[in-house]
Formats: structure tokens, sequence, C-alpha cells
């Protein structure tokens, strides 16, 4: 069984995200998906390249060469072109740019609910 490992932030699931776990999945039999901060922990990562038994370790290109040292723990480095329309930071930063208040406390009157009936 060869198996597969990526990691991300998935802050903001989206269909990028969606094609890049898509196409990890086709590179073996068995997909670990493992959710990380923005800082990577990079002796973790060889860590679990054996606590998994991994064969292929990828990752969205943006990353390229920068996990190249994980062939050291014998398996293959795979970078994943990006999905070019869509990017996390660019939709947080439309979301920014185009917010309108949102109103973040609600009475029973707002939710249309009478607690005493």
């Amino acid at each position: 069984m060869k198996r597969v490992i990526t990691y991300g932030t998935f802050d903001l699931l989206h269909y990028g995200h969606i094609n890049l776990l898509r196409r990890a999945k086709e590179l073996g039999d068995y997909l670990i998906v493992a959710l990380s901060t923005d800082e990577f922990n990079w002796n973790q990562k060889k860590s679990d390249m054996h606590k998994y038994q991994i064969d292929v370790f990828t990752i969205g290109d943006d990353w390229k060469g920068k996990f190249d040292f994980l062939t050291e723990e014998g398996v293959d480095v795979i970078y994943l072109p990006r999905t070019p329309e869509i990017s996390s930071s660019q939709i947080k930063n439309d979301l920014s740019m185009n917010r309108n208040p949102i109103k973040t406390c609600l009475s029973h009157s707002d939710l249309n609910t009478n607690p005493s009936k």
C-alpha cells in the first residue's frame, strides 16, 4: 500500500484545496491530511514520515523546494500545482476590503423567537 501525506492550514477551505486533496489522493492508496499552523514544524515532518510509514509527501507548489530534505527520509516529495484563480489569501483580502459590518450579538427579536412562549 502506497501512503501519501499532505499538510495544510485549510483555515478557509475552498475548491483549490479540494483539487489539491484529490490530486494528492491519486498519488497513492491511502491519504493522510494533516492540519497545521502557518509555522511548519520541520522536525515533526521528519518523524511523521517514519511514524506513518509515508511513501509520498506532497504539498502545494508555493512551497517548492522547502521540503526537499524529506527525500533523505526515504519519501518522494511532490509539489502539486495550485489552482490559479483562487487562494485563501485572496479570499481573506476580498473579505476585508468589501466587508459590511456584521451584527455579532443577536437578541430573540432578531431571530423572531420569544422565549416566554
